[in-house]
């Protein structure tokens, strides 16, 4: 699945290395093509503020667009 750039998506698994979980939400800047194994997408992470707190590369298999029936929460980042 590759969205519309600029758009937001849900992560779908855990990123334990940018400590990032499913559920969290963040922006889809760009698509990462491979010739060999899964494609990846560059995301910006935003704090509940608005304000930008990481730029990180998960495989696009661990992105989803968000859709009307789905509430966003917020929680703590720890690490």
């Amino acid at each position: 699945m590759q969205p519309e750039l600029y758009t937001r998506v849900v992560l779908v698994q855990d990123i334990p290395q940018a400590n990032l979980k499913a559920g969290d939400t963040a922006m889809y800047i760009d698509y990462l093509p491979v010739k060999t194994g899964e494609a990846g997408a560059i995301l910006e992470v935003f704090n509940a503020l608005g304000e930008s707190i990481d730029v990180v590369t998960v495989p696009i298999s661990a992105i989803a667009p968000l859709t009307a029936d789905q509430i966003p929460a917020v929680r703590t980042r720890a690490g």
